[in-house]
Order: structure tokens, then sequence, then C-alpha cells
């Protein structure tokens, strides 16, 4: 299945996508939250649609699409999790995961645009392979880690390095401003990919390509990334994992490349869509 979501004035829907064509879900589904996942709600909504039950709708026109899922507990992030880009910003690949959160004020749609924060300087594009979480998952096994996904979505780990390198502290500071997590268009279930790691994953900005890469130069794979975040936090359903970003970011380059306003920034990965931000200036 693909889940998405879309906003209408103030009220949220949930819908899937299916053969090119959105259904309504909202009769029967609230919304794609912790309660619905936590509550085996896609395995409802697998059966609703196999049933054809009354409720869901056929949708035309246009739609606004947000990020297909409701606004987590948490966006846990991961580092330098390919090693091409840990050279390029002269970083020792990592012996275990680098991890920080993003705040979940930063979440928003696929196509909304990019906000380049008061005061910044060096607001920065990184293309990134985000996993949502199932179920309630603490000190979860390597082996049963697949267990615990949802489904994967596109995500733009959107970064000011001013912020995130030269004020001090931890890199949080770079990672949360409003609209630094444009994620979807869709949440893609597992059957839906024939093989995570397997994807190409590319950015583009201004139509010239800057990152392309695949996930399967990813350091650390993702069941080894649920088990191991499972053991320093609970995470809930819902719950987003970032799993990091290849080569081919503005930091690296020399000199080093930041977007400012008025730039568009298009990515994408295999199965899992295409977005696209353009990117504005900070207004009061």
């Amino acid at each position: 299945m693909k889940l998405i979501r879309w906003i209408e004035g103030d009220h949220f829907h949930p819908g899937i996508l299916q053969d090119g064509t959105i259904y309504d879900v909202s009769a029967i589904i609230s919304d794609y939250d912790e309660k619905f996942f936590s509550s085996g709600g896609m395995t409802f909504l697998s059966h609703a649609l196999n049933s054809n039950a009354a409720g869901i709708k056929k949708i035309t026109g246009h739609v606004t699409l947000t990020s297909p899922v409701a606004r987590p507990s948490k966006i846990v992030c991961v580092g330098l999790n390919y090693a091409d880009h840990a050279k390029e910003t002269m970083a020792v690949p990592p012996p275990e995961p680098v991890l920080f959160i993003k705040s979940t004020t930063a979440l928003c749609g696929p196509y909304d645009p990019i906000i380049i924060p008061k005061n910044s300087t060096k607001t920065d594009w990184e293309v990134e392979l985000a996993i949502v979480i199932s179920k309630k998952a603490a000190y979860v096994e390597l082996t049963s880690a697949g267990e615990y996904i949802a489904g994967y979505c596109l995500h733009n780990d959107v970064s000011e390095r001013e912020f995130q390198i030269e004020r001090s502290g931890t890199w949080d500071k770079g990672k949360g401003c409003d609209h630094f997590a444009p994620l979807g268009p869709w949440l893609v279930t597992p059957d839906e990919i024939k093989d995570v790691d397997s994807l190409r994953l590319w950015l583009k900005v201004n139509g010239e390509l800057m990152q392309d890469s695949n996930t399967s130069n990813l350091i650390f794979k993702i069941p080894f990334l649920i088990s191991y975040i499972s053991q320093f936090m609970t995470l809930l359903p819902g719950d987003v994992i970032s799993t990091g970003t290849p080569a081919g970011v503005g930091l690296g380059m020399q000199p080093p490349k930041y977007l400012r306003a008025g730039d568009l920034v298009e990515l994408g990965i295999d199965g899992l869509g295409e977005s696209r931000q353009e990117v504005i200036a900070y207004t009061p």
C-alpha cells in the first residue's frame, strides 16, 4: 500500500494511492498516527480495501499532499551513514551510528517550501531514506527488527550548517527549524519494495544533479539501526528514523554551496516517489 495524507482547510485526510487513484479512507480511519499504527491499523486498512468496505471513496481532482504520517513523537536521524558523505565533510566513518533528534515541528509535506531560517546563511540539502515504525520498540533483537517497519518514505533532512557545526553543542539546533523535514509523498509498505538495500536516491538543485547514490552504500543497514536505536530510547508507533545521506551536500563542495531564496530542490528514491521544494526566505 501507499499511504498518503492531504490537507483541506484546517483538516487532514488519510488516504490510499492505488494504481494512480486516490481513495479517501477518512470514514474508517481518523489519521495515520500513533493510535492507528499501535492498534493494528495497517492490517485493518488492508482488509477494508480488499473487501471494498463502505466509506472508501475515490477522489478526483487535485489534493494538497502533506506528510504521509501525522506528527510523530520523534524523528531520529542517523549521521555520517554513507562513507562518501563522511569523507566529503572531512569526518571519519563512525564505529557506531551517530544519532540526533530532529524536531517534530520541522515536519512538513513533500511539496511545501523550504524556509531559510532567520539569520541563516548555510541552509543545506540531504536526500534520505526514512523508516516509519509500526509498533512499540524497546531493546529490539536484530533478528526481529524487520517486524517493526510500517513502511518507508522519502525525506529531505534539511540542515543549517552554521547552526549545526559552528554554534557549539549538538547538531540538533541546525536540524529542527520549521520546514526542515519534508516527508513523502507516500508511506510505502515493505511488501511493495523488492530490495530496500538497493534503491537509487538522488537530489537536484535548480536542475543540477547534486546527490546520486544507492542504499546499498549505507554503512549501517536498516535492521541494525532499528535494533541499535531501540537500545537507547523506546520507539513508538509512527516514529520516523532517517537513515543518513550520501555525498553531494552543499557543505562538501569546494567552495561550499548553500540554498538561496528562489532555488528549487527536487529529490527521489526508487519506489518511494519524488518531491520538490521551493526555497523561500523567512518572514515574520
